[in-house]
């Protein structure tokens, strides 16, 4: 193999071009694998919007029969314990919303491994082209 200093420009040329190449088949790589692990985070964000879609429906039918017994009973404890359930699910449900809604975000769904990583590649291409 020539020493540096012997190769011709073309030769470092072709070096620096398959090197780039490596490089970017690498960056495709590590994209892939953050992607990947961004779509779990959706999956599970998912999960908790659906436990809370699924805690929801008994809460408005708890909703309902504290409305029912109210009508029908005009008294106030058992339509207050109804009542009380009834919100109180409703709150937890909507916590379970709101917190999958949040690991949703666009900021923690951006691949920011990849993005910093990008970077330091084209600054490593730059110093190479120098």
């Amino acid at each position: 193999m020539a020493s540096a200093s012997n190769r011709s420009i073309p030769d470092l040329l072709g070096d620096a071009v398959n090197q780039l190449a490596k490089l970017i088949g690498n960056e495709f790589a590590l994209a892939r694998a953050e992607l990947a692990d961004k779509a779990a985070q959706v999956a599970r964000a998912s999960a908790l919007i659906g436990a809370g879609a699924v805690l929801m429906i008994p809460a408005l039918v708890v909703l309902l029969f504290a409305i029912a017994a109210a009508l029908m009973h005009a008294g106030i404890s058992d339509p207050v314990a109804y009542l009380l359930t009834a919100v109180g699910a409703m709150a937890i449900s909507g916590i379970l919303i709101w917190v999958g809604i949040s690991r949703m975000s666009g900021d923690a769904l951006t691949p920011k491994v990849t993005l910093e990583q990008l970077e330091r590649d084209k600054m490593a291409a730059k110093e190479m082209v120098r």
